[in-house]
């Protein structure tokens, strides 16, 4: 059996995917560093020191979209193609997880 097909992602421009991609990335890499999260800290720092040139990447995609003239970010159609890219369950790793009555 086929898995669902996803939504269609809305029309991005490229600076906007490239700013899409690039901030997912971010999302993950902090995700892997969330300190409430278990894990070894190893994984963390590599992570943290990977973060540093992924949001070197983030900033470069939204100058681009600044020079373009892309002076907005339209928010109901980024969040869209978020959702499509799987970015709740993503940015959720970034949270503080459910209190477990502890």
């Amino acid at each position: 059996m086929l898995p669902p097909e996803l939504p269609p992602l809305p029309a991005l421009t490229r600076a906007e995917g490239e700013l899409i991609d690039r901030y997912l990335e971010a999302i993950d890499l902090l995700g892997r560093i969330n300190p409430a999260r278990d894990g070894g800290t190893y994984r963390a720092l590599r992570a943290a020191q990977a973060l540093v040139h992924k949001a070197a990447l983030l900033c470069d995609a939204l100058t681009v979209m600044h020079q373009r003239g892309e002076t907005e970010l339209h928010g109901d159609t980024l969040a869209r193609a978020l959702r499509v890219l799987d970015g709740e369950r993503r940015a959720a790793r970034v949270t503080l997880p459910p209190d477990c009555g502890g």
